[in-house]
C-alpha cells in the first residue's frame, strides 16, 4: 500500500513540473509565430459571393546576365521592375572596343526593401454583425455568420514615396512570404456570403456575432538609388550612386478571410 502511494505521489510530482514546462512550451510556440492563424478566423474563398480575383506576385528568375549585374552591384536590388527590365536587355562586348569606358544611366529606382516587422491584425476592420434574440428562449440558440451588405476592405502605404507603386509591389512580396497568406490591398466580402460554422446563444440572452476582416501591418526600409550601367571593353557591371533609405509601412488586408467574435448580454444595444 505504501508503494503504491509512492508511486501515485511520484506521478503528480511530475505532472507538477511537466505542466509549466508544456505552458512554457506552448507560449513560445505562439511567441515564435506571432502570424499564427486563429482558430476564429475562417477561409471563405469559396463562400464569398463577391469573386476576388487572385494576385499574381512575380516571382522572376533572373537571366544569366541579370544575375551577373545584379552580383555586380555593392547594394542589394530586388525590384522585379528593375530585374524585369535587365532580363529584356542585351550587353555584348567587343575585344575591338579595348578604349571604351561607358556610363548609361538606366534611372532612379526603388532598389529594395528589407522587412523590419509584420505583424496580423484579425480585427482590422469589423464588416458585420449578426444578431439572434434568446431572450425568451428556455434553451440555447445557433447563429451563423451571414454577409448582410457587400463590403470593400482597402489598404495602403503610411506614407508617400517616390515610385509608389513599385514600393507598395515591394511590400506586398515581402509580406506574402512571411505570413504566407493572399494578401491584397483592395478586397471585398459580398453580399450573402455565408459559413457553416455554428455559435450558441444561452436562453435569456442576446447574442451578437461580429465579423471582422483582417490585414498585415508590414514595416521596414526601402533603399534608393541612381542605377548605371558600366560597359568597359567586354566587361559590364551596375554601379549605384546616391543612395538613400526610407523608413515605410503599409497595411495590406488579409483575402477572402473573416475573423469572429461571439458576445451574448441580457439587454440590447
Amino acid at each position: 500500500m505504501k508503494k503504491w502511494i509512492c508511486q501515485l505521489l511520484l506521478v503528480f510530482y511530475c505532472l507538477a513540473i511537466a505542466f509549466p514546462a508544456l505552458v512554457l512550451a506552448e507560449e513560445a510556440e505562439n511567441e515564435d509565430n506571432p502570424n499564427k492563424i486563429p482558430e476564429s478566423a475562417l477561409e471563405i474563398s469559396k463562400e464569398n459571393t463577391y469573386p476576388n480575383s487572385a494576385v499574381d506576385l512575380p516571382n522572376l528568375q533572373p537571366s544569366t546576365l541579370a544575375k551577373n549585374l545584379l552580383e555586380s552591384s555593392e547594394v542589394d536590388i530586388d525590384n522585379p521592375e528593375l530585374i524585369k527590365m535587365m532580363n529584356e536587355s542585351t550587353v555584348k562586348g567587343s575585344k575591338l572596343a579595348i578604349g571604351m569606358n561607358v556610363s548609361i544611366y538606366l534611372g532612379h529606382w526603388p532598389l529594395s526593401y528589407k522587412s523590419e516587422e509584420t505583424n496580423l491584425n484579425w480585427n482590422y476592420e469589423k464588416i458585420n454583425t449578426n444578431m439572434v434574440d434568446n431572450r425568451g428562449g428556455e434553451q440555447q440558440k445557433n447563429i451563423q455568420y451571414s454577409q448582410e451588405q457587400q463590403k470593400r476592405i482597402t489598404g495602403g502605404l503610411t506614407s508617400e514615396v517616390p515610385d509608389i507603386d513599385m514600393v507598395k509591389n515591394m511590400l506586398l512580396i515581402k509580406a506574402a512570404e512571411n505570413t504566407k497568406l493572399p494578401l491584397s490591398y483592395s478586397t471585398t466580402i459580398g453580399f450573402g456570403t455565408q459559413a457553416d460554422r455554428q455559435f450558441q446563444v444561452s436562453a435569456k440572452t442576446l447574442g451578437y456575432l461580429s465579423a471582422y476582416a483582417s490585414a498585415v501591418n508590414e514595416k521596414g526600409v526601402v533603399t534608393y538609388g541612381e542605377v548605371y550601367l558600366r560597359l568597359k571593353g567586354d566587361d559590364s557591371w551596375l554601379e549605384v550612386k546616391n543612395v538613400t533609405r526610407q523608413r515605410i509601412g503599409a497595411t495590406i488586408p488579409v483575402q477572402d478571410y473573416v475573423n469572429f467574435k461571439m458576445e451574448t448580454t441580457k439587454e440590447p444595444r
